[in-house]
C-alpha cells in the first residue's frame, strides 16, 4: 500500500471552509475526473443543478413543478440523495437555460453514471446499508483523516485483524457463517487496495494506545498487525499518531473520519458510525468542529518518532 505522508501544506482547501451539501463547488466543473462512485457523482451533479437553479432565480417549487415533482424532490436531487431520471435532468437544464453543448452533455453523462452500480454492490446485502454512501465517498476522497479510540483504522488493518474484528463485532465465532466473514473481509480488502491505487491520496490516523494493547485475535495476530503499522510508519506511507495512555482520560470517546476532496469538487464530509446507523455531516459548522477536534487529538498524540518507538516497544513485549 503506497500512501504519501500527509502534511498541513497538502490540504486541498482550508479546514472548516467546506460547502454544505447542495452548494455549487467553486472550482470543479461537472467533468471532474477525480470523482468516482455513484454517491459522489450524485452530489456533484446535484450541486451543479442547484447552482444553475439559483442563478436562474427559480425556487424549488417552480423547479419541482417543471418535472412533475415537488420542492422536496428537488431538494433530494440537489443534495445527491436520490437517483436521477435523465428526462428530469434534461428538463431542469432546459428550464435553467443551459443550452446544448459540452457542459450539458457532460452533466447528463454524469447523471447517468450516478445511477450505475457501485463496486461494492455485489456485497450490498452483507454490509450495513448506512455504510454504502461512505464507501463511495471514501473512494473519491483525496484526503482521509481517521480517529479511532478502540481499534486500528480499517484502511490500516491486516486481513487477519479485519476478520477478528468482524467476528467480534457481529457476534460470529470463527467457523460460523464463514461465508459472510469472507465477503465482508473482501470489502475491506478492496477498500484498502482501491485507496492505495489512487495517486496522490493521503491518509492520517490518530489511534489510542489502548487499541494497540488490546490483543484482538491473540498475540500472534496482533504482532502481525503492529508490525504492519510499524512498517507503514517507517516508510512514511501514512501519518500515524498514537495517543499515550499515561493514566489520563481519552480526549474523545467516539471515532470519526473526515473525508476531503481535491479541488473542492465536493464538500468535506465527516462520517461517524454507530452500532445501527451513521451520521454524514457536511455543514461548515459541523466540519469545523470535527476539524478542530482532529487538531486537538493530533496535539495530544506522541510525535511520529515517539510513536514509532512505542510500536517497537510493544512488539518486543509480544
Amino acid at each position: 500500500m503506497h500512501l504519501p505522508l500527509l502534511s498541513r501544506q497538502q490540504h486541498p482547501h482550508p479546514r472548516g471552509a467546506a460547502l454544505s451539501a447542495g452548494q455549487e463547488p467553486r472550482s470543479a466543473g461537472p467533468g471532474n475526473g477525480a470523482v468516482r462512485g455513484p454517491a459522489a457523482r450524485r452530489m456533484l451533479v446535484g450541486a451543479r443543478l442547484r447552482g444553475l437553479r439559483e442563478r436562474s432565480g427559480l425556487s424549488r417549487d417552480e423547479a419541482g413543478y417543471a418535472i412533475r415533482g415537488s420542492a422536496s424532490k428537488i431538494s433530494r436531487i440537489e443534495l445527491g440523495r436520490t437517483s436521477f431520471a435523465r428526462r428530469d435532468v434534461a428538463d431542469l437544464l432546459t428550464l435553467y437555460g443551459l443550452p446544448a453543448g459540452a457542459e450539458r452533455e457532460e452533466l447528463l453523462r454524469l447523471a447517468q453514471e450516478a445511477n450505475e452500480r457501485a463496486w461494492w454492490h455485489r456485497y450490498g446485502e452483507l454490509i450495513p446499508a448506512w455504510t454504502h454512501r461512505f464507501l463511495d465517498l471514501e473512494e473519491t476522497a483525496h484526503e482521509v483523516r481517521a480517529y479511532e479510540p478502540c481499534q486500528i483504522p480499517e484502511l490500516l488493518q491486516t486481513e487477519e485483524y479485519t476478520r477478528a474484528c468482524l467476528a467480534i463485532r457481529d457476534g460470529i465465532r470463527e467457523g460460523d457463517r464463514r461465508i459472510e466473514i469472507d465477503e465482508r473481509a473482501a470489502v475491506r480488502r478492496l477498500r484498502r487496495r482501491r485507496f492505495a491505487d489512487g495517486p496522490g491520496r493521503t491518509l492520517a490516523a490518530v489511534i489510542d494506545e489502548a487499541a494497540l494493547r488490546r490483543y484482538v485475535g491473540g498475540p500472534e495476530l496482533i504482532r502481525g498487525q503492529l508490525g504492519h503499522l510499524a512498517a507503514l510508519a517507517d516508510t512514511g506511507r501514512v501519518e500515524l499518531r498514537i495517543i499515550p495512555v499515561r493514566g489520563r482520560p481519552l480526549p474523545l470517546a467516539h471515532g470519526f473520519t473526515i473525508l476531503g476532496f481535491a479541488g473542492r469538487a465536493l464538500p468535506d464530509v465527516v462520517y461517524v458510525e454507530y452500532l445501527t446507523t451513521a451520521l454524514y455531516l457536511d455543514k461548515p459548522a459541523d466540519v469545523a468542529a470535527y476539524a478542530a477536534a482532529w487538531d486537538r487529538l493530533s496535539a495530544a498524540a506522541l510525535p511520529p518518532d515517539a510513536g514509532r518507538d512505542l510500536l517497537a516497544g510493544l512488539l518486543k513485549l509480544l
